[in-house]
């Protein structure tokens, strides 16, 4: 009798196993996107040029045939009209639609959410708790907040995981983000501050390119030559305080000389204001954030 209970018992182990088995083989390393806009595209470039999920196996949802086409020329990915196939499909769901729509597209799949599947949410605003509280049940969250430059292999990402994700699946979720930015593991309270200091903030660095080059343009320089210059002096710069690990107000002294022309340009900076209109733009960015 004691050998038939573990013969039953092995039996209802290997059914189990082979079940479980035979339901992560249909969604086994996928990657699901809902919205398949710049920010989506920019995840799915990252991950399949790093060949870390082939295109084959990740599925794009766009409600636009436009948008699905080009996903699906430009990745080879698998695309779809519907969000709930994703769902079906996928392992790991992005969702990358605007914040405006995030209430309407939970409501559509929370009931089709599988207890294994991971969800990554890239919405400023969208707190960890407001989304518990759309799914209605128990998800595996990772909010994150990635930048624009990702779409040229060099964002910058914070990541907030929930309480039901495990550290095997952060890694893992961490290793999909490294492939298109850098990632930081922060907490939720300063997320609304990432919100201002990195994923707003490249169009600051825009702003401040497009007046360096129309002020060497005033000077006699070429447009193209004038944004060449500009760009290359700011994503240097950038280079040196994450390479050399000094003080960004160190690198600067390091170019005023005594009497030059450098820190003349500063001195005008300050009296114009620079470095609080860049404060005071980052702190309203922060509060909207808060709010949205």
């Amino acid at each position: 009798m004691q050998e038939e209970n573990c013969i039953q018992i092995k039996n209802v182990y290997t059914k189990e196993t082979r079940t479980i088995h035979e339901q992560r083989k249909v969604w086994k390393m996928k990657l699901g996107f809902i919205g398949t806009g710049n920010m989506a595209s920019a995840i799915m470039g990252g991950i399949i040029k790093k060949q870390i999920i082939p295109a084959q196996e990740i599925i794009g949802a766009d409600l636009f045939a436009p948008g699905r086409e080009r996903a699906k020329e430009q990745f080879g990915i698998q695309v779809t009209d519907s969000n709930k196939e994703v769902v079906d499909k996928a392992e790991v769901i992005v969702l990358s639609v605007k914040p405006q729509f995030y209430e309407d597209v939970i409501n559509e799949i929370k009931g089709d959410i599988k207890d294994e599947q991971i969800i990554i949410t890239i919405a400023p605003g969208k707190t960890l708790a407001w989304l518990a509280e759309k799914f209605g049940k128990d998800v595996k969250i990772v909010r994150t907040m990635p930048n624009t430059p990702a779409m040229v292999g060099a964002g910058m990402t914070a990541a907030c995981p929930n309480e039901h994700i495990t550290e095997e699946e952060l890694a893992y979720i961490r290793t999909l983000l490294e492939s298109f930015s850098r990632v930081e593991i922060v907490p939720e309270r300063l997320m609304d501050v990432v919100v201002s200091t990195s994923g707003s903030s490249p169009a600051y660095v825009f702003m401040m390119i497009e007046a360096m080059a129309d002020a060497a343009v005033s000077g006699g320089m070429p447009r193209p030559q004038a944004y060449q210059f500009a760009a290359q002096a700011v994503l240097g710069s950038a280079k040196m305080v994450l390479d050399t690990g000094r003080h960004p107000g160190d690198l600067k002294d390091m170019v005023c000389s005594p009497a030059g022309t450098t820190i003349e340009a500063v001195r005008v900076l300050e009296e114009r204001g620079f470095r609080s209109a860049i404060f005071e733009a980052m702190k309203v960015c922060e509060e909207i954030s808060k709010n949205m």
